[in-house]
């Protein structure tokens, strides 16, 4: 058997692989009732999530945002509440932004809802047989993004 890669049969499996893993992001997203939130907002919460207070002027560098524009999404995110302000500990001309509480448990509740909805579709969709292919499935695609 020929273990040559076939340059077609690669190129039409990425092709395949995106626009799945696409319809599957996009699903997961609906599962979250994260309401009108813009792309931007998301990209802002998840980065104050994982990276802990910031500036705006450090979020805009990060997200390679016009401070302007990130000024905007700051002040959305301060009008529903999920984010807040506090004085910069060093540099007081400047504000610290950091997560809500209610921001967290929404973070947190939005999760939840995708892993519960997830979950259910591959137990009521795939045989046992099928979560096992799917399983391996997995480690292919880990294998994939894995450096």
């Amino acid at each position: 058997m020929d273990d040559a890669p076939d340059n077609h049969l690669a190129s039409v499996l990425a092709q395949d692989l995106r626009a799945c893993l696409g319809k599957l992001k996009r699903r997961l997203r609906e599962q979250a009732h994260s309401g009108d939130l813009t792309p931007s907002q998301t990209s802002v919460l998840l980065r104050l999530e994982k990276d802990g207070p910031a500036t705006a002027s450090q979020l805009a560098r990060a997200e390679a945002m016009r401070p302007q524009s990130m000024a905007s999404v700051v002040a959305a995110l301060e009008a529903l509440n999920l984010v807040s302000g506090a004085p910069h500990p060093t540099d007081g001309r400047q504000t610290l932004l950091s997560l809500t509480d209610s921001c967290r448990q929404r973070l947190r509740e939005g999760r939840a809802a995708r892993q519960d909805w997830l979950t259910r579709i591959i137990q009521t969709r795939l045989s046992r047989q099928e979560q096992a292919e799917l399983a391996t499935s997995v480690a292919l695609l880990k294998r994939l993004i894995d450096d």
